[in-house]
Formats: structure tokens, sequence, C-alpha cells
């Protein structure tokens, strides 16, 4: 089911194109005006905009819709806009296509044409935005590891996988031989997700000693401790509305895996010598070498933490 963008000044057209597309299982918005559609455009996303081309500046030349399809494009270039008119020629149609439409529909249509040409482009576009978010994700590998990573065919499923994933905001682990590029996966994770706009935060694990943990990761007041000169703010704190990458979680101490585990599942914590609750709202993405099915079977991993961090599992293949 896709949903379509449906645009006429006519309130009959909008009723038949509803019915039409309902009865092919897609659902439909419907505006009356040039400017409905950018404020339609501005609240949802769409599988596809129908579009009239004849509003209210005369009734035959088209000319209101031609001058809109460029703007439409700049707002999104994978929308396909396929344009209607009464007053169909040749010279409209190619004029209209020129300018960025997919394809041309005729008033009165063709019922079986009309959904044929809407489940091409819906199909086409939906190609055309994989083949891009696949693409980003390999320029972000690229420019990281050329002939490594980016070049094996081993790779193209873990491609999709960050493809699929990386809009949404499930905890990643990413499992994987050491200099296979863990870190790399974790950046276009990030690169592609809606927190983009947001440094994302790095701490190695496996570089905390116990003295420090709570310190790195949730921050301190002034006197805390003895080096504590300042207040800090903590990894959790600087990554809030962002990613946080935590690599070789694995070697996280037993004792200190509560703390973690606490954060994760609260989104609360509080700095070292302060008890005021602080929230952030972060993304985790942890990496690591360790298979942490045995770590917990041996006792050195909590079983809950493991199933905090592993939403989604991304194993990369080996060298």
């Amino acid at each position: 089911m896709a949903r379509i963008l449906i645009a006429d000044d006519q309130p009959d057209v909008l009723e038949a194109l509803r019915i039409l597309l309902k009865g092919a299982g897609h659902q439909t918005d419907a505006v009356t005006s040039l400017a409905g559609i950018f404020n339609a455009l501005e609240k949802k996303d769409y599988a596809l905009l129908m579009m009239d081309l004849n509003y209210t500046r005369d009734t035959t030349s088209g000319q209101e819709g031609l001058e809109v399809i460029p703007k439409l494009q700049e707002i999104d270039s994978t929308l396909p806009i396929v344009v209607m008119t009464a007053w169909a020629t040749i010279d409209l149609a190619v004029e209209a296509m020129k300018r960025g439409a997919r394809d041309f529909v005729p008033k009165p249509w063709d019922n079986e044409r009309l959904l044929a040409i809407v489940r091409t482009q819906i199909e086409l576009a939906g190609a055309l935005r994989k083949g891009r978010k696949l693409e980003a994700a390999n320029q972000l590998l690229r420019g990281g590891a050329p002939n490594i990573i980016a070049e094996s065919p081993a790779m193209r499923p873990v491609l999709e996988m960050i493809s699929r994933v990386a809009p949404s905001d499930a905890n990643i682990l990413i499992t994987g031989e050491n200099g296979t590029g863990k870190g790399l996966i974790a950046q276009a994770l990030h690169a592609l997700s809606p927190r983009t706009s947001h440094t994302m935060i790095t701490v190695n694990m496996g570089g905390l000693s116990e003295t420090i943990f709570e310190s790195e990761l949730f921050g301190h007041v002034k006197g805390a401790f003895t080096d504590a000169k300042t207040d800090r703010a903590g990894r959790f704190e600087l990554a809030d509305e962002s990613t946080l990458f935590m690599d070789e979680i694995a070697n996280i101490p037993l004792n200190l895996q509560a703390k973690l585990l606490r954060v994760i599942e609260t989104g609360e914590f509080e700095r070292v010598g302060s008890s005021k609750t602080l929230r952030a709202n972060v993304r985790i993405i942890s990496a690591t070498n360790s298979n942490l099915h045995d770590e917990v079977a041996a006792g050195r991993f909590r079983r809950d933490l493991l199933f905090r961090l592993n939403t989604i599992e991304i194993g990369l293949p080996a060298l």
C-alpha cells in the first residue's frame, strides 16, 4: 500500500481518483491548489504525486503546473510526479517531462492505464531511493577503506542492511574481527540516520579503567574527586539527540555493566558527585570482536545488557 497525493481543482476528479486508487490498495490525500501540494509535502512523505496542470490562471495552457514541477523536484527529486490535464497535447506532455514529471495522463483517463502508470512509477521510485541509500553508504565506506570494504561482494548484504536500519532509532550491535571496519559502519549508520545533524560521540570502552568509567560516560561535577577541577559533561550527555558509538563493548567490567544498563533502559543518569538526575535521548551503536553470547554463557556479560544493545545485529564478513 502506498500513500499518494492527488491535486486537482475539481472535486469530482479528486473523488474519482480516490475511489480508483483506494480500490487498488492505496491511501490518498487530496488538495485543490498548488499551494496545497507544498503544504502536504511538508507534513507527510508520499510515494507519488498526481497533479493537474491547470488551476486558477487559465484553463488550458498548463503553465501553472509546469512552473511548479521543478520546485517540487527540489523538495524531493525521488518523488514521481504524474501530470494530468483535460487539454492533453504531445507538446504539453513533453514539456512536463522535461521539467521533471515522470509520466502524463490525459483526462478522461483509462483506469487500467492510469493504475499501471501509478504502479510502475512507485516501483521505479522505490528502486531509485534504495539505490541512492546504498550509494550513500558505499561512498562513506569507500572514503574510509576503498579496497577492503566497499569493493568486497560480501559487503553487499551489509550495505543493504545499513540502508534499511539506519533511519530507525534501534540500538545496533556490530560484530566482526579486528580491522573489518566496524567504526566505518557506525559512521555510515549515523550519517544516514535522522540524527546526522548532530555529531556522533565515540568512546572506546576497552580504554576505560574502572576508576574513570562513570566520569567518562556520565560526567562529573567540580570537586567530585581529587582531579575534578571543573564540571565535565559525560559521553551520554554530549550524545543527547545524537548517536553514541561504544567500541569494544565486551571489555566493560561486569560490576559496571548494571550502571550502563540503567541509562540505556531509562535514559537517566547522574554526574559523579551530583544527585541531580539528567536525561539524554541517545541511540546506541556498539561494536565488538567477541562473541557476546559466549561471554553471557561464561558469566562475563549481562544477558539483559546484551538484549538492550542487540536490537539489531550487523555481522561483518572476515577480511
